[in-house]
């Protein structure tokens, strides 16, 4: 039993299979952790499975809770935009997050975005890993310090490590960048602007590190 119903998370157990539509079907039915009684639906990764690349984020939002499929909201359009000047093609690239179910607060009739704790993390790490275990990207990009986080362990910075094509024991080449909701929080013009270029500049230097 459950010392408190309302808040409990353990690890997810996905099936064991090579198929990535069976495994998105099983995580449409997790309760692995508390975040599934309030969230719309499951969030699972979107992407071929041949990808070289594998872009990981923090959580789905508002719009990816309501439509099912993650970063298609201002975040999204941002990432697809950076995508697009850096050369790659969303179509060929998967995209994922961390945490697979929308973790939110009431703010009047919004819903707003909270972070995910490392419990919540932890329980749906498995989801992750199998992620990588089928698509086997020869890269993955780590979109912020709760992707970085999950990926390298909660020391890492993105701040000292960002841009650097890295090890890990989750995957053998991460590379680590800033999350693109970063770049809609920034003060001014002028500081997104340059958050923006620096954010395609790592970008490039993925899809470099892919065709290595």
């Amino acid at each position: 039993m459950q010392a408190d119903d309302r808040e409990f998370a353990r690890p997810a157990q996905p099936p064991d299979t090579a198929s990535l539509t069976e495994m998105r079907e099983a995580s449409g039915e997790c309760t692995a952790c508390h975040l599934y009684k309030r969230a719309t639906q499951t969030v699972f990764g979107e992407g071929p499975k041949s990808a070289a690349i594998m872009l990981v984020g923090e959580q789905p939002g508002d719009y990816e809770d309501v439509a099912g499929k993650p970063f298609v909201g201002p975040a999204g359009k941002i990432m697809d935009q950076a995508l697009e000047e850096a050369g790659i093609d969303r179509k060929e690239v998967y995209v994922t997050n961390a945490v697979k179910h929308f973790k939110w607060e009431s703010r009047g009739k919004r819903r707003i975005h909270k972070k995910p704790n490392s419990r919540e993390i932890a329980a749906c790490r498995p989801w992750l890993e199998a992620e990588l275990r089928i698509v086997k990207p020869k890269l993955v990009v780590a979109m912020g310090a709760t992707a970085a986080q999950t990926i390298f362990g909660p020391s890492f910075r993105v701040t000292r490590e960002r841009g650097k094509v890295l090890s890990s024991k989750l995957a053998p080449r991460v590379l680590a960048t800033v999350h693109p909701s970063s770049l809609l929080r920034q003060p001014d013009e002028a500081s997104r602007e340059r958050e923006y270029k620096h954010f395609v500049s790592d970008l490039r230097a993925a899809l470099r590190a892919a065709e290595e």
